[in-house]
C-alpha cells in the first residue's frame, strides 16, 4: 500500500506539508570546532570531527565533490546505544546495528531545567524534583524520551559549553533516584540532553558513579547527547525521529535528531 492509499500518513504528509506538524532539528552542527567529552588523561580520548576534500570539481574529481571524514562513535550530536556501558555489554541487540528500526521513533517529554541550570552549573535532577514537576505537570508517559531542557546548548562556541575546571566538568544532570524512577516506574526509552553527556559534569564522584549511563544502558535503553532547540517542543505531544548510522557493533553513533510537534498555531 503506498501512502496515496494510506489514510494515517497521508494525513501525516498533509500535516507536514501545511504546516500544521513542525519539523524542528535537535541536532548541532557536526565540525571539527564542535567540541568532544574530555576523560581523565589516563583514559583513551574522543576523537573530534575531521573532514578532509577529496576533490571539489577540480583535478581530482573534475564534476564532484566529496570528503573523507573520521570521527568517534560518540562525536556531536550522538546516539548512545546499550552497549557503549558495561552494564549494558550483555544487553541483547544493544548495539546499533542490531537495534529494531522502530525503537528509533518515540515520543518525548521535555522537562525544563533551565532556571535551574543557570543559577547552578552542577543542578542535579532529582527523583523529588520529578515527582514535583509531575504534580506540576502531569505524570511522565510510558516508552518516552525524556528530553532535559537545559538551555546548555546556547553555550556551543564558548568554553562553558564543557565548562572545564580544575576538578572537572561542571553542568547538570540526574542522580541514581532520579533514573532508577525514569527506567523502572516510568519505563522511558531513554533519556536525552543538551550536554556532552547524559551524566552531570561531575557524576563520576557521586556515591552511585555515572548513574544515566549505569542504569539506561544496564536496562536496555539509549541516550542522546548535544541536542539544540529543546526550547521550540512543547512539553507533551512531540514524536522524535533518532536514527544511527548502522555501525556493525557500533556502541553508538552520530545522528542527525528531528522532531515532529503540533503547530502553536
Amino acid at each position: 500500500m503506498n501512502t496515496a492509499t494510506n489514510p494515517a500518513l497521508a494525513a501525516m504528509l498533509g500535516d507536514i506539508a501545511c504546516g500544521a506538524i513542525r519539523v524542528i532539528d535537535l541536532t548541532n552542527i557536526l565540525s571539527s570546532d564542535f567540541p568532544v567529552i574530555v576523560l581523565p588523561s589516563e583514559f583513551g580520548q574522543c576523537e573530534p570531527f575531521r573532514m578532509e576534500t577529496v576533490s571539489r570539481y577540480d583535478g581530482n574529481g573534475p564534476a564532484w565533490y566529496w570528503n573523507n571524514i573520521s570521527m568517534n562513535e560518540h562525536t556531536g550530536t550522538h546516539f548512545d546505544a546499550p552497549a557503549h556501558w558495561i552494564t549494558g555489554r550483555d544487553i541483547p541487540n544493544g548495539t546499533v546495528d542490531a537495534i529494531p528500526a522502530e525503537d528509533f521513533i518515540h515520543p518525548a517529554v521535555v522537562i525544563d531545567i533551565a532556571d535551574e541550570a543557570a543559577a547552578d552549573d552542577d543542578f542535579i535532577v532529582t527523583r523529588g524534583f520529578l515527582e514535583e514537576w509531575e504534580k506540576q505537570n502531569g505524570a511522565i508517559p510510558a516508552r518516552h524520551w525524556v528530553l532535559l531542557r537545559s538551555n546548555w546548548s546556547k553555550r556551543v562556541g564558548t568554553l562553558s559549553y564543557l565548562n572545564l575546571k580544575d576538578d572537572g566538568a561542571h553542568s547538570p544532570g540526574p542522580d541514581a533516584d532520579a533514573m532508577r524512577f525514569l527506567v523502572h516506574e516510568r519505563d522511558c526509552i531513554g533519556l536525552g540532553v543538551e550536554t556532552v553527556g547524559t551524566d552531570a559534569g561531575q557524576a563520576s564522584l557521586f556515591d552511585e558513579p555515572l548513574p544515566a549511563h549505569s542504569i539506561l544502558h544496564g536496562n536496555g535503553r539509549f541516550g542522546l547527547q548535544c541536542l539544540t532547540n529543546l526550547d521550540q517542543l512543547p512539553v507533551f505531544g512531540s514524536v522524535i525521529v533518532a536514527t544511527p548510522l548502522k555501525i556493525k557493533g557500533g556502541s553508538g553513533s552520530p545522528l542527525r535528531v528531528i522532531a515532529m510537534a503540533p503547530s502553536k498555531d
